[in-house]
């Protein structure tokens, strides 16, 4: 396989997510990725964490993805059983493209990928999840209410969280996503 690590980076821009919905707007993973990175940065700042490792841990944190595809939602997260499974399925996806690197640089990625941090973890997961509502409410925007559900999902799920940066993301910025161009620039 040799090291092809960045070679299967560069296909995340052809793995489409929310695929078992239907989307006005198709979003791949690379699109995807670069948004949560962006929240990781918003939300370590809000906590008092240098982003740094929140961001590069965001750049990372669906990558495995290139070898499993993007798992349906109610098969990754409702289905404790099937939950365990896709944990070990990803495992195995991530030391595969572990595998892709030279070894010296395994130890520095594995870690982006499976940050030992638990405030790092949590600052990931809640922009993994505010990104999804951000997608939730823009396909909601363009009359797609197909993804009602899953809004309404995400956000529970955000505030199960009890993330204060979370929270203050979503009462300064999650309105703004309801404008159009021309009200947000009023």
């Amino acid at each position: 396989m040799g090291n092809s690590f960045f070679a299967m980076l560069s296909r995340m821009k052809y793995i489409h997510r929310w695929g078992l919905m239907r989307n006005a707007r198709l979003e791949n993973l690379s699109e995807h990725t670069l948004e949560v990175a962006y929240i990781a940065h918003a939300l370590a700042l809000m906590s008092g964490i240098a982003p740094e490792k929140a961001v590069l841990c965001a750049l990372y944190h669906d990558c495995t993805e290139i070898i499993t595809g993007d798992m349906p939602t109610p098969i990754k997260y409702y289905n404790t059983e099937i939950r365990a499974i896709y944990g070990n399925i990803e495992t195995a996806a991530q030391e595969r493209l572990l595998e892709t690197l030279p070894n010296h640089l395994r130890k520095e990625y594995a870690e982006m990928m499976e940050p030992a941090d638990p405030e790092i973890r949590r600052i990931v997961k809640a922009a993994d999840k505010l990104s999804a509502l951000i997608k939730c409410t823009e396909e909601l925007r363009m009359g797609n209410r197909d993804f009602e559900s899953a809004r309404q999902a995400q956000l529970e799920a955000i505030h199960a969280m009890d993330f204060p940066a979370a929270e203050e993301f979503l009462k300064e910025f999650m309105p703004a996503f309801d404008l159009t161009l021309d009200e947000m620039q009023k």
